[in-house]
């Protein structure tokens, strides 16, 4: 069995080892006050295999997913992906899918995106 740091690796594209340590995907991160480990930090624990401790924090559900990191990044990294996949290797962990099919509403508006669809059925509760 795979285990979780070439998880999350997998699932992102992302490979973490191109990070330069710079900072400055942390500098434009608008979430940064209200974050436990920074973008760089992400990468970082990403990199020496601390996978478990970012599943386990908060602080992946607090990133806007904005990408702000991506733009600053000299290299590309992409630390908003890294977080991304590492809550969907919690949801897959957990089974945690939280929007039931039967749950969504026959009637939807046909310009809603069926990405907002997917999204919902990993982040949002009743």
């Amino acid at each position: 069995m795979m285990d979780m740091t070439e998880t999350v690796k997998r699932i992102s594209g992302v490979n973490p080892r191109k990070c330069m340590k710079c900072g400055k995907c942390t500098a434009a991160c608008p979430a940064y006050g209200e974050m436990e480990y920074h973008p760089h930090q992400f990468v970082d624990m990403v990199e020496t295999g601390r996978v478990e401790e970012l599943m386990a924090s908060r602080g992946i559900y607090m990133c806007l997913s904005c990408f702000a990191c991506l733009e600053r990044c000299p290299r590309s990294v992409e630390p908003a992906r890294l977080i991304e996949a590492v809550r969907l290797a919690v949801i897959r962990q957990q089974d945690r899918n939280h929007l039931k099919p039967e749950q969504i509403p026959a009637l939807l508006d046909e310009d809603l995106p069926q990405q907002a669809i997917t999204s919902a059925f990993r982040k949002y509760r009743k």
